[in-house]
């Protein structure tokens, strides 16, 4: 299979794992498209030097708003930490500014070539996968630093030698499931919607898990289903060792009622992934029957660097979820390339490349040839906890399980 049809195949997955959750209420838009130039040092007192400057381009505003303050809270609180609390790097202050993206490419474009326009040499943000592979291009074209966030798309790994990732790619998502399934040779029934985004999926996991040797089946539902019985049957015929579902829309509940009604969590694992925390609830004690792939947790780990990122969230009055990891990781990054390449781009790609150093994940290694971030990824379940519903960790998969193939084209 070529790079770019694997590429595209990867985002619909990472698409999916952010979908699979039982409706609930739609996240509020709180804003337009107008930017928010607010800066300010990430913390400490200002030092002799001139300051580092870094742009921030995230969704401030938008229907991803609620991913965007993950991102900078975890970015606040990674720079901290990386800084020893100074937000300074030898005597000069790391000044940030922020712009909002809106989850629109061309409004984070013209705020990276606003920032590029006044010697900005290093951009980071977005949790959006069209937006980052805008950036990407913008810092290929204007030999600036890029640090995607939490968007997934695989599209950006080897896309140039400018642009890196604080965050997984969707095709670490696809190989973590891989790597639940017991045995290699086992069969994977992929549960979705017979539409582009559920055929994306299946086509990713038979490009991914079925290349490791398993056989892959499909269940595919027709968008305009809303009887989900008779495809709960199919799914427990055909006999799998692992069940991989991918679905977006109203439908979900629906779905995974009739999942449980037929005894499809007794049939086999069933696997979707694991999306914010403003979706747990709405699972019920189902939640309890999914095996989820995971991305991040707060409790997934026990090390020092996340602690920091769970305590320093915490006491601003923030919650730490999903993607707060990829905001703390881009603060490491950050102050690792301007720590060891001062003002020159090309120092610090070098300081990035092969980097290896301890998230709030685990043990993480930037992969030289193509900038992948390798990673540890989670399983888990949901348990009850009083009125709220929590993930617990089942299984941690070390970064060479679930590495994804490295990318060609830079």
């Amino acid at each position: 299979m070529s790079r770019s049809t694997a590429l595209a195949l990867s985002l619909a997955t990472a698409l999916s794992l952010a979908a699979c959750a039982p409706s609930q209420s739609e996240q509020s838009n709180t804003g337009g498209s107008t930017t928010d130039t607010s800066s300010g040092t990430a913390g400490g007192a200002a030092g002799g030097g001139d300051p580092f400057q870094v742009g921030i381009i995230y969704s401030e505003t938008g229907p991803l708003a609620a991913y965007g303050k993950q991102y900078r809270e975890g970015l606040e609180a990674g720079l901290d930490y990386a800084t020893g609390g100074t937000g300074e790097i030898d005597g000069r202050p790391v000044e940030i500014t922020y712009r909002d993206d809106a989850g629109a490419p061309d409004t984070a474009v013209a705020a990276a070539k606003d920032l590029i326009g006044q010697d900005f040499k290093v951009l980071g943000g977005t949790v959006v996968s069209g937006i980052a592979v805008a950036m990407a291009e913008q810092a290929a074209q204007n030999e600036i630093l890029y640090i995607s966030g939490p968007a997934a798309t695989d599209a950006i790994s080897g896309v140039n030698d400018y642009t890196f990732r604080s965050g997984r790619q969707s095709l670490q998502d696809v190989a973590t499931a891989g790597a639940m399934l017991d045995d290699e040779g086992g069969k994977v029934v992929v549960l979705a919607q017979d539409n582009a985004f559920g055929q994306g999926n299946l086509a990713a996991v038979e490009a991914i898990i079925g290349a490791q040797g398993a056989e892959v089946d499909s269940v595919l539902v027709p968008e305009s289903a809303t009887e989900f019985t008779g495809f709960a049957r199919q799914v427990v015929e055909a006999d799998p060792d692992l069940i991989f579902v991918a679905w977006a829309g109203a439908t979900a509940g629906s779905m995974w009622q009739s999942l449980d009604q037929q005894d499809v969590f007794e049939a086999a694992p069933v696997v979707t992934g694991l999306a914010d925390s403003a979706t747990f609830g709405a699972y019920g004690p189902i939640g309890e029957k999914i095996s989820f792939l995971s991305h991040y947790f707060p409790g997934a780990a026990d090390n020092e660097a996340n602690q920091a990122l769970v305590d320093h969230v915490t006491e601003a009055g923030g919650t730490p979820d999903l993607f707060t990891n990829d905001g703390f990781v881009a603060g490491q990054m950050i102050v690792q390339a301007l720590t060891e390449g001062g003002d020159d781009v090309n120092a610090m790609i070098d300081a990035l490349e092969g980097w290896q150093f301890d998230g709030p994940k685990g043990s993480m290694t930037i992969r030289e040839g193509d900038h992948a971030l390798l990673q540890p990824m989670f399983s888990a379940t949901l348990k009850q906890d009083g009125d709220t519903w929590v993930p617990e960790l089942v299984d941690t998969f070390e970064p060479d399980e679930v590495a994804p193939p490295e990318a060609s084209g830079r």
